[in-house]
């Protein structure tokens, strides 16, 4: 077991030093876990950290899912199998730029309801949660022969609030459910954030990425004796839609962790191995000071976070750097290192067919709900995907601006099915003007969500239209919504054209492409640079988001499992302007870099 004295951390009774690298294995196809631990063990780490994300896991209140690529436990027996210890984050919330910070949408259904703190009613759901998945943890801690050396409480709760008593009942929720291995809280090295999220008794870490003898000074001012340990020591960023490619210079970052561990602190490289936010699990920030203010950054699909082992397990050069560091601190593993994971062959993918979006709502969300007016995807029962709003307006009227209060997050608006106009949750302010005939209007406004907010005072960060809709200064009542998760595309009914050409008046549409994959399968990336925002599956599995002309990814990562030896096929839900072709790439571009220079 890992415990610790005045000295340090000691594990089976003798001194060690964690060296730990971030690698979650939701972010990671799980055919590629063993592959991506290996390059981590090979690495010189000794030690695997993972988040575990309450909203993957549960597939409805009081039932989670722990199995396939949700199995935690297969997850961790592997690397212990590869001689890696583990330290388990399960929240109940994890940040992670992960969507919502891994809390379940349906909470923001709940009037009132107050996040992260001791509500009655939220430490009920806080309970629900560590019911279901403690249980899968307890065979795996050290202390019953697993890997799992640690768990944290929370996290970095400092950087949101300040309620002792919550802190105090995540506590007691682990430990009274049986967990026995050492805890500890993470937090920023700054007064507040220690002084919110620390948790008496247990071991108090930071989470910084420079300046490592200032910020573990800062720490040992609250945790006064015993080790110190950076529990994110982040050595690269993730991006947001709009922004340059983050990256953190190679140089730089081993200096700073060669400077880390000089002063004998443990460390836990975040990240190690990005991976992907495949499906719609990509979080968000918040500029803002109000969920209506400008200031929404819906995070990227990839979370390469510029780590040493690329998106695709590459080894790169900061891979290599650090490996030279750790050496200095800590045995390395004998062996060769692994060779690079197998590309495919680039190619362009076949069109076959298209299918509007607007054609086929009762294939996609079935028969609509009628609502006196609009509403949140969560008060609908929905937690991810696009949702359809249509009423009627009498007529004759004049031309009048069409407003949407409470966004989340663009939307696609048609009079009469003919293309209005795109408003966005960024731009609140701003109207489509509208004038209505004699006969009326219908009304089609069709609500594209990206990533809730995971970080910062705004987690409230509702889908949908969660306000109301006015043309002029009149209310619109009388809805008829259709949740559409798009989690099933099998009924589409596909046609050589999209029903409209690639101008102002195209309508958002499914398009199809196939391509024959004649050898082995191997990783891939899908070149969406031709084409403008929206959504790609590969044979069914939703790859993610993809939004060009913000950028900054102009490709996204196609795993080797998910293709097939023959004929795959890929699928875009294109929102705005079709490309021409789709080209199949054997390299990422993930957009123009930028170095980024952390504090």
């Amino acid at each position: 077991m890992l415990t610790y004295d005045q000295d340090g951390f000691r594990r089976a009774g003798r001194p060690h030093r964690i060296v730990s690298g971030a690698l979650h294995y939701f972010r990671v196809h799980p055919e590629l876990w063993e592959d991506r631990l290996r390059r981590l063990r090979a690495l010189g780490a000794n030690t695997v950290d993972t988040y575990v994300p309450w909203n993957f896991h549960e597939s409805a209140p009081g039932k989670a899912d722990f199995t396939g690529p949700r199995d935690l436990g297969r997850f961790l027996r592997t690397a212990q199998d590869l001689g890696l210890d583990a330290i388990v984050r399960p929240g109940p919330y994890i940040c992670a730029e992960w969507d919502f910070g891994g809390l379940p949408a349906r909470l923001l259904a709940v009037d009132g309801l107050h996040l992260r703190c001791s509500d009655p009613r939220f430490q009920a759901e806080v309970d629900g949660w560590f019911d279901l998945v403690v249980p899968e943890l307890l065979p795996l801690l050290a202390s019953r022969g697993g890997p799992v050396a640690a768990v944290q409480i929370e996290n970095e709760y400092g950087s949101y609030g300040n309620d002792a008593r919550y802190r105090a009942h995540v506590e007691r929720a682990l430990t009274e459910r049986g967990v026995d291995c050492l805890l500890f809280t993470a937090d920023g090295p700054e007064d507040a954030m220690l002084q919110g999220g620390t948790v008496p008794g247990r071991l108090a870490t930071a989470t910084f990425g420079a300046r490592p003898a200032e910020r573990l000074a800062h720490l040992r001012r609250y945790q006064r004796t015993g080790p110190l340990a950076a529990m994110e020591f982040w050595i690269g960023w993730f991006d947001h839609w709009g922004e340059d490619h983050h990256v953190r210079a190679v140089d730089d970052a081993a200096r700073s962790l060669d400077e880390l561990l000089a002063t004998g602190a443990s460390v836990n490289l975040y990240m190690a191995h990005g991976g992907t936010n495949f499906g719609f699990w990509a979080g968000a920030n918040h500029t803002g000071s109000r969920p209506a203010d400008p200031g929404y950054q819906p995070t990227v699909t990839s979370y390469d976070y510029d780590a040493p082992i690329g998106e695709a397990g590459e080894l790169t050069p900061k891979f290599h750097a650090f490996r030279e560091v750790i050496g200095k601190y800590v045995p390395l593993p004998d062996g060769p290192l692994p060779e690079p994971p197998p590309r495919i062959t680039p190619a362009l993918a076949v069109p076959a067919g298209a299918a509007v979006l607007l054609d086929h709502l009762d294939v996609l969300g079935g028969e609509p709900a009628a609502r006196a007016a609009p509403e949140s995807m969560e008060k609908m029962g929905q937690s991810h995907g696009m949702i359809h709003y249509r009423t009627t307006i009498t007529g004759p009227r004049p031309a009048m601006p069409v407003r949407i209060d409470g966004l989340g997050d663009r939307a696609y608006v048609f009079a009469d099915g003919e293309p209005l106009g795109v408003l966005d949750r960024n731009r609140p302010d701003e109207g489509l003007d509208l004038a209505v005939g004699g006969a009326g209007v219908v009304l089609d406004v069709l609500v594209r969500a990206q990533g809730r907010v995971n970080y910062g005072p705004l987690l409230d960060d509702r889908k949908g239209i969660w306000r109301g809709v006015r043309h002029g200064h009149q209310q619109l009542f009388e809805w008829e919504i259709r949740p559409l998760p798009l989690s099933d595309l099998a009924g589409l009914g596909w046609s050589p054209e999209a029903g409209a050409p690639p101008h102002d008046g195209y309508r958002p549409a499914f398009h199809r492409f196939t391509h024959t994959l004649p050898g082995a399968r191997a990783d891939g990336f899908v070149d969406v640079s031709g084409w403008s925002t929206g959504l790609v599956w590969l044979n069914g599995f939703l790859l993610g988001h993809y939004d060009t002309p913000r950028g900054p990814q102009r490709t996204l990562y196609a795993p080797a499992p998910l293709w097939r030896t023959g004929r795959n096929e890929i699928v875009l839900l294109e929102l705005e302007r079709p490309g021409a072709d789709l080209p199949l790439r054997d390299r990422p571009d993930l957009g123009r870099p930028t170095v980024v220079t952390l504090d």
